[in-house]
């Protein structure tokens, strides 16, 4: 297994005003990802100059913001594997398959969670 990144993910109901607050930091939309999971949620990759990226998931549903870690992984059964190993669990039960990405929301044994995401490459 190979990290191909390692960044935050805001999850938020504000995700316009989050992305113009990193816009006026410099950073740059990368990547939309729109209706993810088929529910109302948008993910939108934004990157700066320096090469520091940072994802925001408008999820309108959200109470209150959540920031996690998105680990991009060459592998994800791999990933998967290894860190069920490690006592994480994909709490929800539920992989997300996109056309670009393969991901699910994993949880350590002591409550942090992570995204562990594969982006597909065609």
């Amino acid at each position: 297994m190979k990290f191909t990144s390692f960044n935050p993910l805001i999850i938020t109901s504000k995700g316009a005003e989050t992305v113009k607050l990193f816009e006026d930091l410099g950073f740059e939309k990368r990547h939309t990802n729109e209706n993810v999971d088929n529910k109302d949620i948008t993910n939108i990759t934004l990157k700066n100059p320096d090469g520091f990226q940072v994802d925001v998931a408008n999820a309108p549903n959200t109470k209150q913001d959540i920031t996690i870690i998105r680990m991009n992984v060459d592998n994800f059964d791999e990933a998967y594997e290894f860190l069920t190993a490690k006592g994480f669990i994909n709490k929800s039960g539920n992989i997300v398959e996109t056309a670009s990405s393969k991901s699910c929301m994993m949880v350590s044994p002591s409550g942090f969670a992570f995204d562990l995401c594969h982006h597909k490459k065609s």
